[in-house]
């Protein structure tokens, strides 16, 4: 299991895509080197409990219980609270697994006690044999708010789960990350790390409300580790999840080029998928060193290798300093 030893790798993650390179990752190094900042921005109260969507993908993951068909919740989970609810007229978009529902019931119960978020992450990691670290960028209420035409906003969930991520985004209010405090251990993580890496997760909703913690963003650019990111964009759309839609919102390109300047100076490297290659060029002449590999893990196999390739561009930035 993982110590309180300082993580040789750390890595920022939001949902499923970086939960599935962090499996490829703890196949590639020893997963107890490994610390993982999570968003915590999807964070909300479901049917009277508290879920942290981005957090239990992650830790489903990396125990290998995560449904893997979904890229969430937990494989061969029963709905019966979630549909008896139903059946009794609550709304019931967001669908909950039971054992998970177990999950964030314990995670309210212990909040209620006055037990932080990140020591609730912690328990819930080791009690499904996870050794990789897991820490929340803030135990501070952080919810990353979507702004549509005609000014509405709605919570990050109600847009994706609720309402099918439509397009009329204008702006993504991050102002409860930003009043926010960093988690317990979140800035010793970020000094004492060796690598850093920025995982395929959305710049905007995942990565985006980490870096906007006051003193996060700092303390990367202020690390010695080299940064490293992986775009979550494969030919101009990303994988999984509204990121185009995002991103085309705020005004950024939607491509690997688009993500690699969203993050701007904090980069030392960046992996670009291969049918991305063409963008590499663009992102060196902005003094960040590139790798063009195969970024869409259609295996654990893919994963693993891409975390390895991840790994070698960053011992290879490390070694030119």
């Amino acid at each position: 299991m993982a110590s309180d030893a300082p993580a040789r790798v750390l890595a920022l993650a939001g949902g499923v895509g970086a939960a599935r390179f962090l499996a490829g990752l703890v196949r590639a190094m020893p997963p107890e080197d490994i610390a993982v900042i999570v968003n915590t921005g999807d964070d909300m109260d479901f049917y009277g409990v508290h879920v942290s969507p981005d957090v239990d993908i992650v830790t489903y993951t990396l125990a290998g219980r995560v449904d893997r068909k979904r890229g969430y919740g937990i494989e061969g989970d029963t709905t019966a609270i979630v549909d008896t609810l139903g059946a009794l007229g609550h709304e019931t978009w967001f669908r909950l697994g039971d054992r998970d529902f177990a999950h964030c019931h314990h995670r309210s119960l212990r909040m209620r006690d006055g037990v932080g978020l990140g020591a609730i992450a912690d328990e819930l990691r080791r009690a499904q044999g996870v050794a990789s670290r897991i820490l929340v960028m803030s135990e501070d209420p952080c919810p990353t708010q979507v702004v549509l035409a005609g000014e509405r906003r709605v919570h990050f969930e109600e847009y994706l789960a609720r309402d099918g991520a439509p397009d009329d985004v204008t702006d993504v209010d991050l102002s409860a990350a930003q009043r926010a405090r960093p988690g317990p251990g979140v800035l010793d993580a970020i000094a004492h790390a060796e690598t850093i890496l920025f995982c395929p997760s959305n710049p905007i909703v995942s990565i985006g409300p980490i870096l906007a913690v006051p003193g996060v963003r700092e303390a990367i650019a202020a690390a010695r580790a080299p940064v490293v990111a992986i775009s979550p964009i494969i030919g101009g759309a990303p994988v999984k999840g509204p990121a185009d839609r995002l991103m085309r919102g705020l005004g950024h390109e939607v491509s690997a080029r688009g993500v690699a300047a969203l993050y701007g100076d904090l980069l030392d490297g960046y992996v670009l998928d291969t049918r991305d290659a063409d963008h590499a060029a663009a992102v060196e002449a902005s003094g960040v060193r590139t790798t063009v590999v195969e970024t869409l893990m259609r295996s654990p196999e893919i994963a693993t290798d891409l975390a390895r390739h991840t790994l070698a561009l960053a011992d290879a930035i490390r070694a030119s300093e």
